[in-house]
């Protein structure tokens, strides 16, 4: 039975992310796995079950009762036995829409001489309120959580804070944002300038700014949260 309802999670996955129109590698991403960590579960069965957070997020993406993915039966001790007690599709949203598990990723957006890119793989996840996600308009698969290195962009952002960034296609305002720009990585203040350029801004006055082509600047996303150490 245990077996049945293993294939079963497996199968449902597929199912789920077939109707969505998004791939498993994807959606290891937003889990915060390497990209082919949901292929070998679907094509191999390994690992056997999905992890608890893991299956969390899946489900909370899809709308779906945690139990389609295969959470066991919950169990409740009444006089003295067990009963099963599986809860409602309700309550597992319910409790599904609380949190959200943001990927982190390990390459660090530089706010000094700059990162080079590679492959963003994420290394973990941070948890933030939905409610809080939901009234700052942003969408959980659409964020991101990258540490800062260096310190032109101080007091602002230090050397080690980490930033929320959103990276949903949205029509250009003055902020930070992660940037690439000659294949380096990095979070500046970014502003309109003439002529279509834009203004690549460090907050701290001992670094220059930078006038360049928009064609030049690829947004990665804008940072809309930060958090580091005291």
């Amino acid at each position: 039975m245990e077996a049945e309802t293993d294939a079963g999670a497996r199968s449902r996955l597929v199912v789920l992310a077939a109707m969505r129109g998004i791939s498993l590698a994807s959606l290891s991403a937003m889990i915060g796995r390497n990209q082919t960590y949901l292929q070998q579960f679907v094509r191999k069965g390994s690992p056997r079950k999905l992890e608890e957070n893991d299956r969390r997020t899946l489900a909370h993406f899809f709308g779906v009762n945690e139990a389609e993915l295969g959470a066991p039966v919950a169990a409740k001790i009444i006089g003295g036995g067990r009963e099963a007690a599986a809860r409602s599709p309700a309550a597992y949203r319910a409790s599904l829409a609380e949190w959200a598990d943001v990927p982190r990723l390990p390459l660090g957006a530089s706010a000094g001489p700059g990162a080079h890119a590679a492959e963003e793989i994420p290394s973990g996840r941070l948890r933030f309120s939905n409610r809080w996600l939901k009234a700052q308009g942003l969408e959980p698969v659409m964020l991101s959580v990258i540490e800062v290195e260096g310190d032109s962009m101080e007091p602002t952002l230090r050397d080690g804070d980490e930033i929320l960034v959103d990276r949903t296609p949205r029509p250009l305002r003055s902020g930070i944002h992660v940037i690439r720009l000659d294949d380096v990585l990095l979070v500046k203040r970014l502003e309109t300038g003439p002529g279509g350029t834009l203004r690549v801004i460090s907050d701290n006055a001992a670094y220059p700014r930078m006038e360049r082509s928009a064609l030049d600047v690829e947004i990665v996303g804008r940072v809309v949260w930060k958090g580091g150490r005291l």
